[in-house]
């Protein structure tokens, strides 16, 4: 238990980062370190230590690709400098998918997500009306509301938010309480979502489409889901925000366009291992604007072949539970509600990937914390849903070497010809 209480600190800290406040009465003391270090001292004292899932030799593997990167793009300090940066995420992504190891643990770590992002928004809504925050953050030059540390940039807010508002659809949709408790996480959903609106975040606008659409998808089919998008998009482009005024000939549009020419650009001069994690910046006078191509331009085929199997097991995790049809037999009947409230959860963590990798495909955030926290949860979901129903088939990392080059192979071609046909629009 302690292994869990301590890594929930750390994500508490990672998310409100009260220790980056005006006043903080301890300034100087590592809080967040402390609480990682607390948290892997008492994992490695736990009995039961899980490395099975595929996603945790792909992000050392990660790591080391990173580091690698750079240090063949001759810079050796650099390459120490990434690996000592990127540790910590590597450790945190690990101690939370151990520490989850129950449901109710799964559940809970849900509820701090959303917890923190509602404390957030209520950040943003206070902005939005005195124009400054408790944080003494006020708003972005354009009205956009913003927060410290990592989520200065209304974009990572949006991205939260986004990730975080299906987890409060399913918290709300467990009653409870006298509906109290229903109430309680509907209302939190509406305030994420009114934070969605006030980050004016085009971005996250879009993962709020595409999440509806893979819900609606999963539970009522293609066309329904086409039809709603469709709608959305056409919805959205008529509201008075900044979704109206996406164009390809738009000056924020037009120059993310070339951002990713520049981006598949380096990657054609560096294939193999990329320019270097960190040093897009060096060759263009904007950051990729984009993670995929991000991870291809920095890193190469190589680290982007691993890092699309990272982020790939996640979806294919819980695509797998929703796709699977467990058979009782009589005496198991009470296993029913167990396997209708895994697929409940693995619904909603699809569609938190679904958003928060839609947000991504607009921002440069490859290596970002929030990332690997998703996707620990992610995998402690699907440990527990297999340890629950033995039916459930793995997944092993050897059994698919050939498939993920050549997933990331087309995908690059994908990109490059998404790029090619948007410049020539533009």
């Amino acid at each position: 238990m302690l292994p869990f209480l301590f890594i929930i600190v750390y994500l508490i800290l990672v998310l409100i980062r009260p220790q980056e406040y005006p006043g903080w009465p301890f300034p100087g003391v590592p809080f967040l370190p402390l609480a990682l270090a607390c948290a892997l001292l008492a994992w490695m004292f736990s009995r039961e230590k899980r490395f099975d899932a595929p996603q945790y030799p792909l992000m050392v593997m990660f790591l080391l690709a990173t580091c690698l990167s750079v240090l063949v793009s001759g810079w050796p300090g650099g390459a120490m400098q990434q690996f000592s940066g990127f540790l910590a995420t590597v450790v945190s992504f690990v101690l939370l998918g151990n520490a989850v190891d129950t449901r109710r643990k799964v559940v809970a770590t849900m509820a701090v997500f959303v917890l923190c992002a509602s404390v957030l928004a209520l950040h943003g809504a206070d902005q939005a009306t005195t124009g400054e925050g408790w944080t003494g953050m006020g708003l972005v030059n354009d009205g956009r509301i913003q927060y410290v540390g990592i989520f200065s940039d209304p974009n990572d807010l949006g991205m939260l938010f986004v990730m975080c508002v299906p987890m409060a659809v399913y918290l709300g949709a467990r009653g409870g309480m006298m509906g109290l408790r229903r109430m309680f996480w509907w209302g939190a959903c509406l305030l994420l979502i009114y934070g969605i609106y006030l980050t004016h975040s085009r971005g996250a606008l879009v993962a709020v489409i595409a999440m509806a659409g893979v819900y609606v998808l999963v539970r009522r089919g293609p066309v329904l889901a086409g039809m709603l998008g469709v709608v959305a998009l056409v919805g959205l482009q008529l509201m008075p925000n900044r979704m109206s005024d996406i164009d390809v000939q738009e000056e924020s549009a037009a120059g993310r366009v070339d951002a990713w020419y520049e981006g598949m650009q380096l990657l054609i001069s560096h294939p193999v291992f990329g320019v270097g994690t960190g040093r897009f910046t060096d060759y263009h006078h904007l950051t990729a604007h984009n993670s995929y191509v991000l991870v291809l331009a920095e890193n190469g085929v190589v680290g982007f072949t691993i890092w699309l199997a990272f982020v790939g097991y996640c979806f294919w995790m819980m695509y797998r539970v929703l796709r699977h049809e467990p058979e009782f037999v009589e005496g198991e009947e009470h296993l029913a509600w167990d396997w209708w409230e895994s697929r409940r959860l693995s619904l909603a963590l699809l569609v938190s990937l679904t958003g928060f990798f839609t947000a991504a495909f607009f921002l440069s955030r490859s290596y970002v914390i929030l990332l690997y926290l998703l996707a620990a949860l992610v995998v402690a979901h699907f440990t527990v849903v297999r340890g629950l129903f033995p039916g459930v088939e793995g997944f092993s990392l050897k059994q698919n070497l050939l498939r993920w080059p050549v997933i990331a192979a087309a995908a690059t071609i994908g990109l490059y010809l998404m790029v090619k046909v948007l410049l020539a629009f533009g």
